[in-house]
């Protein structure tokens, strides 16, 4: 059987934890900040753990992981 090949979008967005668990950068910080308060600005910082839902999918995308 050949290999799975993982979507390269996924791998480029996605990490997964030494549990198992999908981590992702969080979401409205590409552009238009300016609409936002600062206080949103500054918790959209760093990285979030994704629900159980959403997680599922990814991992469908990240098979070898």
């Amino acid at each position: 059987m050949p290999k799975m090949k993982t979507k390269s979008g996924a791998k480029k967005r996605f990490k997964i934890t030494g549990s198992g668990k999908v981590i992702s950068a969080k979401t409205g910080k590409n552009h238009g900040m300016i609409k936002r308060t600062p206080k949103q600005n500054r918790n959209n910082r760093g990285t979030s753990v994704l629900s159980k839902s959403d997680s599922r999918i990814v991992k469908k995308f990240l098979p070898y992981s």
